[in-house]
């Protein structure tokens, strides 16, 4: 079955998405309050373009939501896809990179992280793209976002060493 024969109707799959809506926003959440930006971090040198505080909590909710929809899509069609592994893999680094910034105030691991959660969306959207295209369109955001996020790291973690 591909994604385009998916019946993504059914109430098994509703469960499914909300499920996955749930973990991934709420897991992210969950980390973003127990990992917050502290002193150490309002210490570090920052460029000039670096966002407010107040925008990364709305870009990650409305981000979440969106790899969430898109994990539900590939574990529908096929739980077991190199895709889904993908999915996995990004979700994991995702989920460690503020843990390391924020929390062990380690900012080249942070960075060395966000590189390959960068090669990992990559792929995912690689692998995805000819079997769901909507899954592989809903991670071009965040790709946009982690690659203005890996450029930001790189650059603190430089402009602080």
């Amino acid at each position: 079955m591909s994604a385009a024969t998916t019946d993504y109707r059914t109430p098994q799959s509703w469960i499914v998405l909300a499920v996955f809506i749930v973990a991934v926003v709420g897991i992210g959440s969950f980390i973003g309050t127990q990992t917050p930006p502290g002193p150490w971090f309002e210490s570090l040198a920052k460029p000039s373009w670096n966002p407010p505080g107040a925008v990364f909590a709305p870009v990650w909710t409305i981000l979440y939501v969106m790899i969430a929809i898109a994990g539900w899509r590939v574990v529908m069609d096929n739980p077991k896809s190199k895709s889904m592994m993908l999915w996995y893999a990004q979700m994991v680094l995702n989920f460690l990179w503020s843990p390391v910034w924020f929390g062990a105030e380690m900012p080249w691991l942070a960075f060395g992280i966000i590189v390959v959660l960068w090669v990992t969306i990559v792929a995912f959207i690689l692998t995805v793209r000819h079997r769901d295209t909507l899954a592989a369109w809903l991670f071009v955001p965040y790709l946009a976002w982690v690659s203005f996020a890996t450029v930001l790291c790189g650059t603190i973690a430089a402009m602080n060493s």
